[in-house]
């Protein structure tokens, strides 16, 4: 199952992936009266960017933590949103969609085979795929700074190369496809890189600990590290269903 998130926390954090994400709806081919899936909505910031291209057409804003969806329910009109706490390992119970757009998602998601037949499932015939995570390489200087400490911040994700994402979406059904990686080194304010690092980067990690022993680690990895600093390497998804 997903993890819930702090999803208050995350909203108030200089969080870049929502300028990415915006960057990543610009791809859609739209006409503005598609019915879209945003897979991975989190508080909904990159969905409201998505409603203002679609005027006459609406939003299937899903995701795994109950509390990101009722952050994005506080941001989003109900009467063009339907939201839906999902995990997208599972078959997705909804009617076919015209595209489907996902930023900072499916890194989170340990089976890509299945998520990528999960989704071909509910996109039509030559419908669109647009999407963004984290890919091989990523947050390197943060799993460098907690590797002494015996910690490995990236066990619980997927940072996947764009050949063998690539071959993953070609067995489940997708053409014109086109994956590839972008640098994207991310400065934050110091006063805000423990409070980034336990929110983002390290949430899974330290879940479950005693606050005294959280504070502690993501102190001591914050303090490892040259310059607060996130080496973000995202994954470019683009392609189609077969039609």
């Amino acid at each position: 199952m997903p993890r819930d998130w702090d999803a208050d926390a995350y909203d108030t954090l200089p969080i870049p992936m929502t300028g990415w994400g915006r960057e990543v709806v610009d791809r859609l081919d739209l006409r503005g009266d598609e019915r879209v899936l945003d897979a991975g909505c989190g508080t909904g910031q990159v969905t409201s960017y998505l409603l203002d291209r679609l005027p006459d057409g609406s939003v299937v804003a899903l995701d795994g933590s109950p509390s990101m969806i009722e952050a994005a329910r506080t941001r989003l009109p109900p009467d063009r949103v339907t939201f839906l706490v999902h995990d997208l390992l599972d078959p997705i119970p909804i009617d076919p969609v015209d595209a489907i757009v996902s930023t900072a998602t499916f890194h989170w998601v340990s089976d890509h085979e299945r998520l990528f037949a999960n989704l071909a499932r509910v996109l039509r015939p030559d419908g669109e795929l647009q999407a963004q995570c984290g890919g091989a390489g990523n947050i390197a200087n943060v799993a460098e700074a907690a590797a002494p400490l015996g910690i490995d911040v990236r066990r619980d994700k997927t940072f996947a190369e764009p050949s063998t994402t690539e071959e993953r979406l070609r067995r489940q059904g997708f053409t014109d496809i086109r994956c590839w990686l972008s640098d994207e080194p991310t400065p934050l304010p110091r006063g805000e890189l423990e409070r980034y690092l336990a929110t983002v980067c390290m949430g899974a990690v330290i879940e479950g600990m005693a606050p005294a022993e959280r504070d502690h680690i993501v102190h001591e990895i914050a303090e490892r590290m040259d310059e607060p600093r996130i080496d973000y390497v995202r994954l470019n998804i683009t392609a189609h269903r077969a039609a």
